[in-house]
Order: structure tokens, then C-alpha cells, then sequence
């Protein structure tokens, strides 16, 4: 995996030239521009919470800054599984026509994603000081490292299913249900305390549990991520990488030969 990592790093220019043309690309043409980085978000973050503040009431204070905290990373994360996938397909005749290491493009990918992911934190540090939350520096130095360990774990799930949907087209949509059903097995709208405790052992076994909650141990509570929380959230990052490297480059020795 280290031949791979300095494989990667030697096309660096190669990734930042095709994220910063994604970037522009994205929205080019349109009103708005970069704003409609932050529209979906925000409209998501206005719907759940007048559904779950006044309609489905769940009594968790400032629900608005509760939710936005999970919201952003796990958009972040689905964008991630479910575009990632189709990554490489996206750029199948730049596959058959050169060479270079297949796994820039999921690289790539995912990096777009977690930069769109880092603007929308420009919104939600201010909310959450507005809203009177007494951010720690010690959670604040701790943020890159819960970030780091999504990220992994976005480039991880990128990996595998950009790699297995080469062969089998229909993980594309697959993923795409999958996305939403994961959503609801992550404490993104609701708190992991609303779920009885002999359940939570499988919410703990989901690897975006572990994430969500240093997210909002730092910039909803103004704590510390807990200790074990951030710990298993770097394991199972780095695990997911791990397999998804190794999957990704079992396959992609026969990606041209396919596409």
C-alpha cells in the first residue's frame, strides 16, 4: 500500500488539476455559482428541523445547530459513496487511452467532496458561536483529526465502490438506496440516547456513529470527542481505506479491458 501512497503522491498535480476543474465545472454558468454549495444543505437543514421541532417533536435544545453538526459531514460521506462509485466510469476513455494510477480519480473525487464539506464549516463554527456554545480550543485542534479520519473512510468506500461498479453497473443505484437507508442507521437526525441500549451496539458497529458524534461532542456540546469515540472512528477509517485500497487495486488491472 506504501508503493500505491507514493504512486498517488507523485500525480498530486494531476488530482489538484482535476478537483480544482471539478470545482469550477460544478456549478459553471449558473447564477449562484458557489452558493449552491451551501443550498442543499441549508433547505435539508430547514425541512428536518420544522419536521422534527414542530411537527415530530423530539425535545433536543437547539435542534437546528444539533442537526446541521451531522448534516454537513454525512453529506459529505454520501456524496462520496454515491459519486465516487461512478467516478471511473465517468472517466473511462481517459482510462483506455493513458496510464496512471487508476486511484486518482476516487482520490480525486473525494477530495472535491471534502472541500465543498470544509466551506459549509464556515458556516456552522459562527451558528455554533452565535449559539452560544463555548467552543474548546483543545476540540478545536482535535477537529482536523475527526475530519482526517472521515476522510479516510469517505476515500475507503470511494475506492471500493468506484472499483466494483466497473463490473457491475447496477452499484451505482444500488448505493444510492443504500445512502439513504444508512442515513437513518446514523445518529445524523436523531440523539443515539432515543435508541434503547440493548440496539446501540449495531449503531456502534456503523462507522459514521463514531464520527457524528465527535462532530457534535466539539461543535454542539463545546466538549472534548470522546476518547473512545474519536479512537474507533481513526480504527475503522483506516480499516475501510485499507480494504478499499486493496480491493480497488485487485480490480483495476483489467479497468481498460472492461470500460
Amino acid at each position: 500500500m506504501l508503493t500505491q501512497l507514493r504512486s498517488l503522491y507523485a500525480y498530486r498535480e494531476m488530482i489538484v488539476c482535476m478537483v480544482r476543474r471539478d470545482l469550477r465545472g460544478r456549478y459553471k454558468g449558473s447564477a449562484l455559482g458557489f452558493l449552491w454549495t451551501f443550498v442543499s444543505p441549508l433547505m435539508q437543514l430547514g425541512v428536518y428541523t420544522i419536521v422534527f421541532t414542530h411537527i415530530l417533536k423530539n425535545g433536543i435544545d437547539r435542534y437546528y445547530l444539533f442537526l446541521f453538526t451531522a448534516l454537513v459531514p454525512w453529506l459529505f460521506f454520501s456524496a462520496s459513496l454515491t459519486g465516487g462509485a461512478a467516478c471511473v466510469l465517468a472517466q473511462k476513455e481517459l482510462v483506455k487511452k493513458i496510464w496512471f494510477p487508476r486511484a486518482v480519480l476516487p482520490a480525486a473525487y473525494v477530495t472535491g467532496a471534502f472541500i465543498n464539506m470544509l466551506l459549509c464549516f464556515a458556516i456552522i463554527l459562527p451558528t455554533a458561536i452565535l449559539s452560544g456554545v463555548q467552543l474548546r480550543p483543545g476540540g478545536l485542534l482535535l477537529l482536523p483529526a475527526v475530519m482526517a479520519a472521515e476522510f479516510f473512510l469517505a476515500l475507503g468506500m470511494a475506492l471500493l465502490a468506484s472499483s466494483v461498479t466497473v463490473y457491475f453497473r447496477d452499484m451505482e443505484h444500488i448505493l444510492s438506496i443504500a445512502a439513504m437507508l444508512w442515513m437513518y442507521l446514523t445518529p445524523v437526525v436523531y440523539d443515539i440516547s432515543m435508541i434503547p441500549a440493548r440496539y446501540r451496539i449495531l449503531l456502534r458497529l456503523n462507522p459514521m456513529t463514531s464520527v457524528i458524534g465527535c462532530y457534535r461532542d466539539i461543535l454542539y456540546s463545546g466538549s472534548l470527542p470522546d476518547p473512545a469515540a474519536l479512537l474507533c472512528a481513526a480504527t475503522q477509517g483506516l480499516t475501510a481505506l485499507v480494504i478499499g485500497w486493496y480491493v480497488f487495486e485487485c480490480l483495476q488491472k483489467r479497468f481498460a479491458e472492461v470500460l
